[in-house]
């Protein structure tokens, strides 16, 4: 989780690039979190995106707001926020819809605290008490199968056949396309090229020369990688990669490699 907030106005907004990750948005400052999509549609306050914002382009904006953002592992994502992230089809709602009048709640606690370790505190544990209640109800919400072949996905960095994800787990195709569908809320081919971009832009980010990138990444050539970074975020590798989105990821995210979780905040300017 990272701590995020904007003490100006951003009339435009910065578009939202995908992650491998349900995100959590717990929004709680004086003026609202917006997100606007390519069809006009606008969610404000707290949001729930699905795995990588699904397809359509999305712009965040705002003006005085203080938030929590969580990615979570789409394997634990059902039993945190009691849908499954194939029902959110990788779209943006409001967690009023999704919590009800716990996403109140919630806010007024974050408003309530006086500090950012409080607050990451106070989520971490609506986390593992939401997380223990779901678990009761529902019981594991993903096969293991699907969990070990999420597992492999993110390990080979999104460069692994689905078809060979299946047949090691004794599936078919069809039956492994269907059950990750269902459980994680992309299909195991999109999740895997989401997994694979997200890793090669991080290295773009970085400064590392788009040619060693696409080699080193599995994409066919640098054109290829470079079709998948304008797919992804609208824009070419040269401009991507100046994105505040991404740009902040190091600093929110210090140890992306990490094991272990890790908490931070960020003040972010959105332009």
């Amino acid at each position: 989780m990272a701590g995020f907030r904007d003490r100006g106005v951003a009339a435009v907004g910065q578009r939202v690039i995908p992650h491998p990750a349900v995100t959590l948005a717990l929004e709680f400052g004086s003026g609202p979190l917006i997100v606007d999509d390519a069809a006009g549609r606008q969610q404000r306050g707290s949001l729930v995106a699905g795995l990588g914002f699904g397809s359509d382009a999305l712009w965040v904006r705002g003006e005085n707001f203080e938030a929590v953002q969580v990615r979570l592992s789409p394997v634990i994502a059902r039993a945190i926020l009691g849908v499954s992230p194939s029902d959110l089809n990788g779209a943006v709602v409001t967690l009023d819809d999704v919590w009800g009048r716990q996403a109140s709640h919630v806010r007024e606690q974050l408003c309530d605290a006086s500090s950012w370790e409080d607050r990451f505190a106070l989520v971490d544990a609506l986390l593992a008490d939401r997380w223990h209640a779901g678990s009761r109800t529902a019981g594991s919400p993903v096969d293991p199968e699907v969990a070990w072949a999420w597992k492999r996905i993110l390990v080979s960095r999104g460069q692994t056949r689905v078809d060979r994800l299946a047949a090691e787990v004794g599936w078919s195709r069809k039956r492994m396309w269907y059950r990750f569908q269902s459980q994680i809320g992309a299909a195991p081919k999109r999740a895997a090229k989401l997994v694979r971009f997200d890793h090669a832009i991080h290295r773009l980010v970085a400064g590392e020369h788009a040619a060693r990138v696409a080699a080193d990444s599995g994409y066919s050539d640098q054109s290829h990688l470079h079709r998948d970074v304008v797919a992804f975020t609208g824009s070419t590798p040269a401009t991507a990669i100046g994105q505040p989105w991404l740009a902040v990821d190091d600093i929110a995210w210090p140890d992306r490699n990490a094991s272990q979780r890790k908490a931070a905040h960020t003040p972010v300017q959105l332009q």
